[in-house]
């Protein structure tokens, strides 16, 4: 019998979370769900092929002792992949109302927490490799008006993936990091919606507006973003590690 390899991902209760979940799960990977909702994530695991293959934990990423409580308590030996996918997005402003630190601390030290708490089971896999995805955003190189906390969590994981791409190379675990542009998610379309109310135009119109600057002129499938990170983690990769990789239908092209 084939020893199924870990997988942890967060965010795994919607999105791009799931749909990396749903596809790795076809691919012979024993998965960890990991987020704040439990009804979430217990839909995904509903989802997936083998779902009794599969288990869920819910903590807030913001907390290190929350991570290394949760993981210690579902007896996890080794990871092979870590798919540090959680994030939360929406504007900022500066006031006694400002989302700045939530935005930081959920995107940016919320994945660096996740990271650092998952770095000894990863370093106790067999695997000749280990692999870590880093979700950051086409916003990572884009500036938008009232995005700052945003922009900057998701530029500063490139630096984190980059940094750690380097520590990391002694203990053959490779470190990456996706750009997604436009996905056909929920956050997405609540990003669509705020801009709309913006402009005072329709969801539609906001639609239309905003795939005008995308060459494709569409937005990409949670499940191509899927298909790509399979890859990534695969054992048919072993030199990629360090990169930031777009994937925005030409929305940009550095």
């Amino acid at each position: 019998m084939t020893i199924r390899k870990i997988v942890l991902i967060t965010g795994a209760g919607c999105g791009i979370g799931r749909a990396v979940a749903q596809h790795l799960s076809k691919k012979n990977y024993s998965l960890i769900l990991l987020g704040r909702a439990i009804d979430s994530l217990q839909a995904t695991k509903k989802s997936l092929e083998y779902p009794d293959e599969h288990q869920c934990i819910t903590c807030d990423i913001r907390h290190p002792k929350d991570i290394a409580a949760a993981l210690k308590r579902n007896k996890i030996d080794s990871l092979y992949a870590l798919i540090a996918n959680a994030g939360v997005g929406g504007e900022n402003n500066y006031s006694a109302d400002d989302r700045w630190q939530e935005i930081i601390d959920i995107n940016l030290t919320g994945t660096y927490n996740t990271i650092q708490e998952s770095l000894p089971y990863l370093k106790k896999s067999k695997a000749p490799f280990k692999k870590i995805i880093i979700l950051s955003s086409i916003l990572a190189r884009l500036g938008v008006p009232g995005y700052s906390a945003y922009c900057a969590s998701k530029a500063g994981l490139l630096g984190l993936t980059r940094s750690l791409a380097t520590e990391l190379a002694q203990d053959k675990i490779l470190v990456n990091a996706l750009c997604p542009g436009w996905v056909d998610t929920k956050m997405a379309h609540e990003g669509l919606q705020a801009f709309s109310e913006a402009l005072k135009i329709s969801k539609e119109e906001a639609l239309k507006q905003a795939m005008n600057e995308v060459p494709l002129g569409k937005m990409s499938q949670p499940d191509e973003i899927a298909q790509f990170i399979s890859f990534l983690i695969s054992n048919a990769q072993t030199s990629i590690t360090g990169q930031t990789l777009d994937i925005n239908n030409g929305a940009l092209m550095p």
